[in-house]
């Protein structure tokens, strides 16, 4: 499926130059705070500005990958003068400032390692290392828009005529084409939207994607799956993973485990689409969990829910054990959780 096909079939949100964009040495973000009720973006003239961007939620899913790498192509623009060794360094501590935007992200801190690499080959080769990063991310961007192709088809293909859907959080790209998939299929299909507090990911991202893709969704709070699948409403779980540990435990959105814990008890299948292998992962105890600021769940939208008073706890992702999980969308195929570090091992012995 080529880039503008794709385009037609995804909602303004995910089309590719709207996740993040690169021109004349500034890097676009696009604003998944203010959408749906504005299509803008962010300008970021500097690293530390796509930094913080990342950490305020401006772009969120498969958003901050993309986004960083563009703020290392702004960085080697800016270093690309300066002495050998100067620009190296400055390129690394950009990336770590970059990698620190998300910790549990980690295939984010694989690409990010990466763009140093290819940034020193060039530097040795003579090349810009601007030219050369830029290549290197809209060539990865490539083969990411490829694999969500093979991916969504894969999801699509396990949904039925009249099926209701559960997801949660913004299931990103993955998700959103396999329903685009389905519908253009003809299957008549629910899809069931948490909001997902306190950001409303949910509420304000998905949603609205589905809906611009005339896609039916109902809206429900995030305290309403379990009571929804015991009416007989949903047939499949899906999500996306911000990642998936190579003995299949499954990194997402706070509030995945719980509703997976719900879909199990209802027998309903659970169906989590895979970025790639992490060999950096190997289990539970590898993962770090981010845990951001309590105040913000202290309040909605900037409106204050509670009393300043109040003391908070927000872990931003919690993990979905493989027992829960029926099946994982890869790009090879779909696996069962426990069989990925085989199959990956496998394939990258096959690959040397």
């Amino acid at each position: 499926m080529d880039v503008r096909a794709m385009n037609e079939m995804l909602p303004f949100v995910l089309r590719r130059d709207n996740v993040a964009r690169y021109e004349e040495g500034v890097v676009w973000i696009g604003d998944r705070r203010k959408y749906p009720f504005e299509e803008t973006f962010v300008r970021c003239e500097d690293v530390e500005s796509v930094a913080r961007a990342i950490e305020k939620m401006v772009t969120q899913g498969g958003g901050p990958w993309q986004a960083a790498a563009l703020g290392m192509v702004m960085a080697a623009r800016n270093v690309e003068s300066k002495p050998e060794q100067e620009a190296l360094e400055t390129l690394a501590q950009a990336k770590e400032r970059l990698i620190n935007t998300r910790p549990t992200n980690t295939a984010m801190a694989r690409r990010l390692e990466d763009s140093l690499e290819v940034a020193k080959k060039a530097r040795v080769e003579g090349r810009s290392m601007e030219e050369a990063l830029l290549d290197w991310v809209e060539t990865l961007r490539d083969q990411t828009y490829e694999s969500y192709a093979v991916r969504s088809r894969l999801g699509a293909n396990l949904i039925e005529d009249g099926d209701g859907i559960l997801t949660m959080c913004f299931a990103e790209t993955a998700f959103i084409l396999a329903m685009s998939m389905a519908k253009q299929d003809g299957k008549e299909i629910q899809v069931f939207v948490p909001e997902t507090r306190p950001y409303l990911q949910g509420a304000r991202l998905t949603a609205p994607s589905l809906h611009e893709l005339d896609i039916p969704v109902k809206l429900i709070t995030d305290n309403m799956p379990a009571f929804v699948m015991s009416q007989g409403k949903i047939q499949k779980y899906f999500t996306a993973a911000d990642l998936i540990t190579m003995d299949g435990h499954v990194v997402n959105k706070i509030g995945t485990f719980q509703n997976a814990l719900a879909a199990h008890h209802h027998g309903i299948p659970y169906f989590v689409f895979m970025w790639g292998p992490d060999f950096e992962s190997p289990d539970r105890a590898s993962v770090e969990i981010e845990y951001r600021d309590p105040a913000e769940i202290r309040a909605c939208r900037g409106t204050r829910t509670t009393l300043e008073a109040i003391e908070a706890f927000y872990p931003a992702f919690d993990i979905t054990p493989p027992h829960l999980v029926a099946g994982v969308i890869t790009k090879h195929g779909i696996l069962s959780p426990y069989d990925l570090r085989p199959h990956f091992e496998r394939a990258r012995e096959e690959e040397e």
